[in-house]
Parts: C-alpha cells; sequence; structure tokens
C-alpha cells in the first residue's frame, strides 16, 4: 500500500496507541506506509513502553507524532488536531482504541455512580464522535479515509462488574453506524472492529478475566485467544483502496468464536 496520494504522506490517527489494539496497529499501520499521530494517556511507570513504540515507528521510516493526553478532553483534541493542521496532514485512518472505563457492578456497596457511568461512556464512546466531527470539520479526513471502532461481544452480554462498559460499547457501535451513514457521501467508510477475548492490559483488568481468558480459548475453533496482531492484519486489510464499499458494519475479527456455541 503506497503512503503517496498526490505526493503526499497519509496519515493515521490512532487513539489510545500506548498498549493493546492501539499500539500494535499503530505499528502495523506504519509498516503500511502510514505517518502515525498518537494518542495516549499514561503516567510514568508506562512511558518506557511508549518510548519503545514510538522508535519501532520511526524505525520503519514513518513519523510518529504522539500526545500523552487525556483524549477525552476537548482542549486537547484541538491541539491534537491543529497540530496535524500545521503539518498539512492528510488523515487516511482514524483508529479509536479508547479503554477507560468503570468495571463496577450496577447494584451493591460498590455499585457504580453517576460520574463513573458518565465518563465510561464519554470516553469510549461518545468521544468517537466527537474526534470524527473536528477531525472532517478541520478538512483533515480525505475522501476514502477508514474510521474503525473496537467494540467486544460485551456489547450484548451481560459479564460481571462490565455493566458500564457493556452499555459504552453498545452505544460505540451504534455511533459507527450512525457516523457511517452520514460520513458515506463524503467516500469515508466507517466500521466497528469486534475482537475475541485478547489478553490485552485492559481486558485484565476485568475482575475473572483468568477465567474469561481460559473460557474463550476453549470455545474458539482455533483453541487459542485472539492477539492484537490479529486485529492489525484485518484494520490494515480493510483499508485497501477497493474495500471502501463496506461500511456501517461490525465485523468480527475473532478466528471464529462469536459463532461457536463452545
Amino acid at each position: 500500500m503506497s503512503n503517496a496520494q498526490g505526493g503526499s504522506p497519509r496519515w493515521a490517527l490512532v487513539l489510545g496507541v500506548s498498549s493493546g489494539f492501539g499500539a500494535e496497529c499503530g505499528l502495523a499501520l506504519a509498516a503500511a506506509g502510514y505517518e502515525i499521530c498518537g494518542v495516549h494517556l499514561d503516567r510514568k511507570a508506562g512511558l518506557a513502553r511508549v518510548a519503545e513504540i514510538k522508535a519501532a515507528i520511526e524505525k520503519l521510516g514513518r513519523r510518529a507524532l504522539f500526545f500523552n493526553y487525556n483524549a477525552a478532553d476537548a482542549e486537547k483534541r484541538a491541539e491534537v488536531l491543529s497540530c496535524l493542521e500545521a503539518e498539512h496532514a492528510k488523515v487516511y485512518v482514524l483508529l479509536h482504541s479508547l479503554a477507560f472505563g468503570a468495571l463496577k457492578p450496577f447494584v451493591g456497596d460498590d455499585a457504580v455512580n453517576e460520574q463513573q457511568m458518565d465518563m465510561t461512556l464519554s470516553v469510549m464512546a461518545h468521544s468517537l464522535v466527537y474526534w470524527t466531527q473536528e477531525a472532517h470539520r478541520r478538512g483533515l479526513l480525505q475522501r476514502g479515509a477508514r474510521i474503525f471502532s473496537m467494540t467486544s461481544s460485551g456489547s450484548t452480554r451481560a459479564i460481571a462488574s462490565y455493566g458500564a462498559v457493556s452499555a459504552a460499547k453498545a452505544a460505540l457501535e451504534s455511533h459507527t453506524r450512525q457516523l457511517a451513514y452520514e460520513l458515506a457521501e463524503h467516500g469515508i467508510a466507517v466500521n466497528a472492529l469486534r475482537a475475541g477475548v485478547t489478553d490485552t492490559p485492559a481486558a485484565r483488568k476485568i475482575p475473572g478475566s483468568d477465567k474469561l481468558f481460559d473460557g474463550a480459548a476453549q470455545k474458539n475453533p482455533a483453541k487459542r485467544l485472539t492477539t492484537p496482531r490479529d486485529v492489525a492484519g484485518a484494520l490494515v486489510a480493510l483499508c485497501h483502496p477497493d474495500a471502501g464499499w463496506l461500511t456501517g458494519n461490525v465485523i468480527n475479527v475473532d478466528g471464529g468464536e462469536e459463532i461457536s456455541a463452545g
């Protein structure tokens, strides 16, 4: 896949670039020829990993423009997009891979509260709309661009302490469909990737994650978990110029996990 479009570099904007799906997809997109603008939120302990990802992208000959910002902050969002404008960037991929939410039950002594519920929906769902709105308004998103959101089977299932995130994933899928509908006339495809159960830092925070991993590996026809690299490969394939008619979907990237009865 060529990095040139009329002689200009092609950029990918990756929200949640420092770990899991965001990190692997950022690397895969760099290998496919995209310059990477990455947004992440990490304390000092995580910055060494961020530096490794950035160095790996640069080793591939691509630019790595990283921001340690809260992606749900409107002022920070504007700063990132202003920097891309200053670069005269042409954005062809926007990946929303933000995993920051309350993992608490709905009832009981430690039940999720209103602020935590609102925060989870804002970060993990609504921010997709706000990033897309502003990137489109500023003319950064190009015709032929791809927008991807990262969802999970939790959007349709009840899992212990996962209620707020489940609601966010359901909203994220709805936002994905609406954006696909409205951006179709601009030649921009929008899809949600529903990865199988994957051992990521975010997934490990789910109460009982070990049992979740074991069960998914047994259920999957391939008898293993999905990996971030599996998802990155699918995402890059979906960026092919001939795949633009595929839009408004929730696409399973799971080796058949979703269709298996176990």
